[in-house]
C-alpha cells in the first residue's frame, strides 16, 4: 500500500520522534518503503525545533521522550502557525484512555498503541494526509483571496470577510449608509499633451499608489480608478460609526500626500492639482456583475453628488455636502459656501469646502 493517493501533489515529508532506535528504524524503514520522504529526532525538543523550521507533511511522535516529552512537543506544535495544521500522531507503548485522553487534549490528530498493526497505520496515515491535502487547498485558495481582496481593502477588513465569504462575496447588494470620496486631478489634459506616454503613466502611477494607501490607512475601500481619479467608499462592506469621519480625514490627507509629491517631482507635477468630493447618504452596495466577472461596488444618488461635488472642487480644494457635514460638523474646520446647482439634480446642494487643518 502507498502512503498517498496517486494524485497527492509530491512527496509526503514525514517527521518522525522517538528515542528508541528499534522503534524509530522500523517507522523509518516501512515508511520510506512507502513512498515518503523521512526526517527523524530522538526527543521532542528537537522534533519542534525541525517541524517550524521546515514544517513536514506528517508527524509521529513517542510520548516518552527526553528533554521534552511527546504531549509538551504537541502542544507547542499545534500553537504555532506554521505547524498548527499538520497532522500529529502519538504513537506509544503507554495504554488506557486516560493517556489518549491527554494525547487528544494535546492537540494530537490521533493517538496508536504499540504494538500496532502496519496495515492499520497506514490507514489512519493516509487519511491524515489528505486532510491535510484539502488544508493546503484551502489555505492556498485563502492566500489568494488574500492578494485579490488586499488590492481594494484594508488588510483586517480583508480578514472580517473571509470569516464568512459566501455573505461578503456573493452576488447582490444592499442598501447601505456609506461615504463615498472622489478625486480628480486638475490640468491633467494639459499635463498629457505636453509630456510623453510614459511620463504620464509614471506619474498616474505613482499618485495613485500614494493615494490608495492613504485609503487603506483610514480603512476605506477603494472601488475604482476613474482615469486621473479614483473613487473610494466607507461603510461596507463592514461600517463604523466614524466611517464619515475616517472619509473626512482621507481627503485632508490625501492633499498632504499629493503636495508632497509636486514638491519632490522637480517641476514634472507643478501643473497638476487635486480636487475632491465626498457626500453621505444612503447608497446600495454590493457585487455587481455576473457570477464569474463581479465588481464590489456602490451605485446610487449619493455616488453621483460626490462625483459632482468632485467636479465642482477647484484646484486643491476639498468639498463636502450638508449631509457629509452634519455627520462630522463637531470634529472638522469648515466654510460655508453658497447652494450650488449641480449636474443632474434639480435641487441645489449647499456645500462646504474644507479647511486643510489636521483633525
Amino acid at each position: 500500500m502507498e502512503l498517498v493517493d496517486p494524485d497527492f501533489p509530491r512527496k509526503p515529508k514525514v517527521l518522525i520522534a522517538d528515542d528508541d532506535w528499534l522503534n524509530r528504524d522500523l517507522l523509518e524503514n516501512y515508511l520510506a518503503r512507502m513512498g515518503a520522504e523521512v526526517v527523524s529526532t530522538t526527543d521532542g525538543f528537537k522534533a519542534v525545533e525541525l517541524a517550524v523550521g521546515d514544517p513536514p507533511d506528517l508527524i509521529l511522535m513517542d510520548m516518552q521522550m527526553p528533554r521534552m516529552d511527546g504531549l509538551e512537543a504537541c502542544k507547542h506544535l499545534k500553537a504555532h502557525p506554521s505547524t498548527q495544521f499538520v497532522p500529529l500522531v502519538i504513537i506509544t507503548a503507554m495504554e488506557g484512555d486516560e493517556e489518549k485522553i491527554k494525547a487528544l487534549e494535546a492537540g494530537a490528530d490521533d493517538f496508536i498503541t504499540k504494538p500496532f498493526s502496519s496495515f492499520l497505520l497506514m490507514t489512519r496515515l493516509r487519511a491524515l494526509l489528505k486532510i491535510k491535502q484539502l488544508n493546503d487547498q484551502l489555505q492556498a485558495r485563502n492566500r489568494l483571496l488574500h492578494q485579490v481582496l488586499n488590492r481594494y481593502l484594508a488588510p483586517e477588513v480583508t480578514d472580517t470577510i473571509l470569516t464568512d465569504p459566501e455573505k461578503y462575496l456573493r452576488l447582490g447588494g444592499e442598501v447601505r449608509l456609506v461615504t463615498v470620496l472622489f478625486t480628480d486631478l486638475r490640468g491633467f489634459t494639459d499635463f498629457t499633451e505636453k509630456h510623453t506616454a510614459a511620463e504620464v503613466v509614471e506619474t498616474l502611477n505613482r499618485v495613485f499608489s500614494e493615494l490608495t494607501q492613504v485609503v487603506f490607512k483610514h480603512r476605506g475601500t477603494f472601488d475604482k480608478y476613474l482615469g486621473d481619479g479614483l473613487m473610494a467608499f466607507y461603510g461596507a462592506p463592514l461600517s463604523s460609526p466614524d466611517d464619515p469621519l475616517r472619509a473626512v480625514r482621507t481627503a485632508l490627507e490625501m492633499q498632504t500626500v499629493f503636495e508632497q509629491l509636486r514638491a519632490a517631482s522637480d517641476g514634472l507635477m507643478d501643473e497638476l492639482r487635486l480636487g475632491i468630493g465626498l457626500h453621505s447618504g444612503e447608497a446600495t452596495v454590493g457585487n455587481i456583475g455576473s457570477e464569474r466577472v463581479m465588481d464590489y461596488t456602490v451605485i446610487g444618488d449619493t455616488v453621483n453628488v460626490a462625483e459632482r461635488l468632485t467636479e465642482e472642487a477647484r484646484p486643491g480644494e476639498i468639498l463636502i455636502s450638508q449631509a457629509t457635514y452634519d455627520l462630522v460638523k463637531d470634529q472638522i474646520v469648515a466654510e460655508s459656501s453658497q447652494s450650488r446647482a449641480i449636474r443632474g439634480r434639480t435641487e441645489p446642494v449647499t456645500v462646504y469646502a474644507l479647511q486643510n487643518t489636521p483633525i
